[in-house]
């Protein structure tokens, strides 16, 4: 059984409405989503108030959103709707909220910067393994940053400095921009760290990481994968270097703002605003010290949906990223759990004997376990060619708390879990040195593991890898524990021999304890 609800965001630049459905066991995911480039904090009258030509492009869009909950059964007790700086500013802003309210019957609150940027952490520490850094979230009217030690909030701060605004202030917006403008706001930028977030710069010189949310922030991370030519459709634990937005930041100057959206990866209606949102991130970046961004998808509205589905946790944080992302994309897609954990507690056990000095590498039992969870998430495709099947949605999914590189590994593994020669092949590019023998060894182990599991009745309780003392040809014996008929087990087993030895360089023997 599942149910959903809805969360809309009233952001400055964009409307965003994403439905989020939960499931028996805990897992959840976006289910669809809806979002309109409102702009309701551009063309701002001399007072600040908003216009009324943006406002009743906002008002025709929440009559869009409400009629879409309705028509979809998602009551009105279970949409939450929260507006951010540009009408939380504006005079006007809470008349305008009071009349939408009438007009749609949505429950609309208007939150502070504080609350925003709180919500936003809690995004981000779920959706990475960030433990002590910042999290930064641009947006179009502001942008705020929190200080995390030990996964826990701690300092915010927060500037009118969102893509919209700095846009509007900062940069001419009918051609392309000349080096003078770019400065200054990159010196605004640095000035504000400065007197008012001091910490920013003192994580960077400790060595913490900077973590970015925010459409921008993805938008820009998309064009940079692409500059980059990585096989990545998700930039979920990209990490945005410095490098990479000094390139953005002359090519995206050098363009009027209608030719921004033609560089690969900038969203369609983000021309306008980008590259103030660039030369923003630079300044941050540059005043932090960190090594670059890393990018999460999640957002205000994940931060917002989990505060309420984590609840009364304080603050609303699962226990560990890496460990959740795994489970929910495996109870998601209805893995059998017990057959799962069953196979990665035995490829544990022959990870923790391995034939070879330095075996198994730093972070190998980690990825060994996850591919183990998640090597039959693509049954829920088809049973034919499963393997492959769960390898798209790995990668897919982007597993927070992953890097790019482990996710690939993941898929990988996965992928070859059942046949086939392990190789990178399309992924090269995401790896390093030695991961093509990495996945190899994590699909031969997984193979093994599966066969002494074949039959789904953990008869195999245990299994160990050890090397003979008095064996002439340097073969290496799976011992295993059995409860009942291992035959199929063995027999499968067995065949995997010829794998295993191009892994390990050593013949493989099955036997009874």
């Amino acid at each position: 059984m599942s149910s959903s609800r809805a969360v809309i965001d009233l952001g400055s630049n964009s409307f965003r409405l994403v439905v989020f459905t939960t499931g028996e066991g805990g897992w959840w995911r976006r289910t669809d989503e809806l979002s309109d480039m409102v702009r309701i904090g551009g063309d701002l009258t001399s007072e600040g108030c908003l216009s009324e030509a943006r406002m009743a492009h906002a008002l025709e869009t929440l009559r869009v959103f409400a009629a879409f909950c309705s028509t979809n059964g998602i009551d009105v007790g279970e949409v939450e709707a929260v507006a951010t700086s540009a009408i939380r500013d504006a005079p006007n802003g809470g008349a305008f909220v009071a009349r939408a309210q009438r007009e749609t019957g949505l429950p609309i609150r208007v939150i502070s910067g504080e609350e925003e940027a709180l919500y936003s952490y809690v995004a981000a520490a779920n959706s990475t393994a960030l433990e002590d850094g910042v999290v930064l979230d641009l947006g179009g009217g502001s942008l705020e940053l929190v200080q995390v030690r030990e996964r826990r909030a701690g300092a915010i701060a927060s500037w009118p400095l969102g893509a919209v605004r700095a846009t509007e202030r900062w940069l001419p917006s009918d051609g392309p921009v000349e080096a003078k403008p770019i400065a200054k706001l990159h010196a605004r930028t640095l000035r504000a760290l400065e007197s008012d977030a001091p910490w920013v710069v003192a994580a960077g010189a400790e060595g913490a990481r900077l973590v970015g949310l925010g459409g921008s922030v993805r938008s820009l991370a998309a064009a940079a994968v692409r500059m980059a030519d990585l096989p990545l459709d998700s930039v979920q634990g990209f990490l945005l270097s410095r490098d990479a937005l000094d390139a953005l930041v002359d090519e995206l100057a050098g363009r009027a703002p209608e030719e921004r959206e033609r560089v690969p990866g900038i969203k369609r209606g983000r021309g306008e605003v980008i590259l103030a949102a660039a030369v923003v991130l630079r300044a941050v970046l540059e005043g932090s010290g960190a090594a670059g961004i890393e990018v999460t998808e999640a957002g205000l509205r994940e931060g917002i949906f989990l505060s309420g589905l984590l609840a009364p946790a304080d603050p609303p944080l699962v226990e560990d990223v890496r460990t959740a992302s795994v489970r929910n994309l495996a109870r998601q897609h209805g893995v059998d759990l017990v057959h799962a954990e069953h196979i990665a507690a035995l490829a544990h056990q022959l990870l923790e004997a391995l034939p070879g000095a330095g075996l198994p590498e730093p972070g190998e039992p980690e990825l060994v376990e996850a591919a183990a969870l998640l090597h039959d998430v693509g049954m829920a495709v088809d049973y034919d060619d499963h393997h492959k099947h769960s390898s798209y949605l790995i990668l897919g999914s982007g597993l927070p708390g992953f890097t790019p590189r482990e996710v690939a590994l993941i898929a990988l593994m996965a992928r070859y879990h059942r046949k086939g020669t392990p190789s990178l092949g399309a992924l090269a590019p995401l790896c390093r040195d030695g991961d093509e023998q990495l996945v190899l060894r994590g699909a031969a182990l997984l193979r093994i593991a599966e066969q002494l599991e074949r039959n789904r009745d953990q008869v195999v309780r245990a299994a160990r890898l050890r090397r003979p003392a008095d064996a002439a040809d340097g073969v290496v014996e799976l011992e295993l524990d059995a409860v009942g008929d291992d035959t199929v087990a063995r027999w499968g087993a067995e065949r995997q021999g010829e794998l295993f030895e191009r892994a390990f360089g050593a013949p493989l023997r099955v036997v009874a304890r």
